[in-house]
């Protein structure tokens, strides 16, 4: 009973979380005064603040791809001969 309400309570707030969103500005004040500017001007430095933060977001993803493929590589076996007997066996 008590696993199963504290399950509830979790998906309620998940839900939650999920359902509820607030518009938020990522940015300091100077920088959206910057974009806003720009943006009426015609100028292209907006272009460039998006292009910046597309790479601040994929700059850690790819380090970590790069590390997997690197550990993939490094640890990986071919052709491994187990050895297994028939027999039945316990994993606890």
């Amino acid at each position: 009973m008590k696993k199963s309400l504290r399950f509830l309570y979790l998906l309620l707030a998940f839900g939650l979380m999920v359902t509820s969103t607030v518009n938020v500005k990522a940015q300091c004040a100077a920088c959206t005064a910057a974009v806003e500017t720009n943006a009426k001007s015609g100028d292209g430095a907006t272009h460039g603040l998006n292009n910046g933060i597309m790479y601040l977001l994929a700059a850690p993803y790819l380090a970590v791809a790069v590390l997997g493929v690197i550990w993939y590589k490094k640890y990986r076996r071919k052709n491994v001969d187990l050895n297994m007997r028939g027999e039945k066996f316990n994993l606890n």
